[in-house]
């Protein structure tokens, strides 16, 4: 399900980028009003968000997370399940963003050095909330403590909306571009939840869930 609600969401903010109507019409306002807000300390934490969540640091933080998960864990299914799920979202954003070939904002709205791949969708945040959600499913959904559950989601969630938030008022995406790649993301996650469900039952007997 919420594959679908996320693949649903994607085509129609899709087709309103394709169309210049519907959801779009707010990018140019929202951008405009980010840039207002605009000072050198808020351009620092929003540049070193978009910097730890970016295409250099990312993958550092995935491969030690993966590495370190698997010796401590003792076990290989939910560190490769996290590393595959990264890689077929990488491996969207990068068959996509070609084929839609959507322009960024103009390049001197750009604070920290200009830009010219395509615009939508955006990999930093693609990339942000993969590994946030599936990490935090991952390592929650076989605990019994709902509220260390709902407060590890609520951080993922933020941190993801920060990534987001950064990718606009750092002048590289319109905010399409954002819940484009949100709406990729619960397609993942929706993945993941089903492939981990499926072998959880399939193959783990009750008492030896891991």
């Amino acid at each position: 399900m919420l594959a679908l609600i996320g693949l649903a969401a994607f085509l129609v903010i899709l087709d309103s980028v394709q169309e210049g109507d519907g959801l779009s019409v707010i990018d140019k306002p929202v951008q405009g009003w980010l840039e207002g807000m605009r000072s050198p300390t808020l351009t620092v934490v929003m540049a070193t968000v978009a910097t730890v969540f970016g295409p250099v640091a990312l993958p550092i933080i995935v491969l030690v997370t993966v590495v370190w998960w698997g010796f401590a864990a003792k076990h290989a299914w939910r560190p490769l399940l996290l590393a595959g799920s990264m890689i077929v979202g990488v491996a969207t954003v990068q068959i996509l963003a070609p084929v839609i070939g959507r322009e960024r904002p103009p390049i001197n709205m750009m604070l920290i050095g200009a830009d010219h791949t395509p615009s939508f969708p955006s990999g930093h945040v693609m990339g942000a909330t993969d590994f946030l959600l599936i990490t935090t499913y991952l390592v929650f959904s076989r605990r019994r403590n709902p509220v260390t559950t709902v407060i590890a989601l609520i951080v993922a969630a933020a941190l993801a909306i920060a990534t987001a938030a950064s990718r606009v008022y750092l002048g590289y995406h319109w905010p399409t571009d954002i819940f484009a790649s949100i709406s990729l993301s619960l397609v993942v996650v929706g993945g993941v939840i089903a492939v981990d469900t499926w072998r959880t039952v399939r193959v783990e007997p009750a008492g030896r869930l891991r």
